[in-house]
């Protein structure tokens, strides 16, 4: 796994709405420490980070603003030089200025993380596969939520996160771990700190 310098993390509607307990049972309880994990790793290498925040329009939603748990998760806050998108369907791309800024940066590779994996995870990445984005999704820095089906039948968070990374594997993503991720994120610093370093020893 190799990522270029101007690779951009992208986190997904990390905010506080998603403990409530409407959304019921998750799998990858070590979700947030990975996210907090990757974000560490794209700060201290200089690489950009842009936040995705929900903006909810349904009444009663805990995503609607000026609810209380519409703030962003401790774990992943954004720091203030990091730009935050709002927005208020399940894909980043509409109705936003993601892609704008993305085109602006010259940015065409993401690496996504967040909630949920089988909701604006699952949507977002597709919208940016199609746009032509180079995608990684890393599976264990995000969740889903038990699903029911029309049938009545409910099928386990475990179950809904393995399908919703195997539709968008080799398709429109590429899906990795957070060990793998972070260990290209270090490389990728490296290689730019060695160049750096060629570049003055050149004078």
């Amino acid at each position: 796994m190799r990522l270029p310098p101007d690779t951009v993390l992208l986190v997904v509607d990390m905010q506080r709405a998603i403990d409530d307990p409407r959304w019921g049972p998750r799998n990858n309880r070590e979700a947030e420490q990975a996210v907090a994990a990757l974000l560490a790793a794209w700060r201290e290498a200089a690489m950009p980070v842009i936040h995705i925040r929900h903006d909810s329009v349904e009444p009663g939603s805990p995503y609607r603003p000026g609810q209380p748990m519409h703030d962003f998760k401790p774990e992943a806050a954004p720091l203030a030089s990091e730009p935050v998108v709002a927005k208020s369907s399940g894909s980043a791309f509409v109705g936003t200025e993601l892609e704008r800024l993305l085109d602006d940066g010259g940015h065409t590779t993401l690496v996504v993380c967040g909630v949920l994996a089988h909701n604006s995870i699952d949507t977002t990445v597709r919208h940016a596969g199609c746009l032509g984005f180079r995608v990684f999704v890393v599976e264990d820095a995000c969740w889903s939520v038990d699903v029911r089906d029309r049938g009545g039948r409910t099928w386990p968070a475990e179950a809904v996160h393995a399908l919703a990374m195997a539709h968008l594997d080799g398709e429109y993503a590429k899906v990795a771990g957070t060990a793998a991720t972070l260990a290209a994120v270090r490389l990728t610093a490296a290689h730019g700190a060695w160049k750096r370093q060629r570049r003055a020893s050149r004078g």
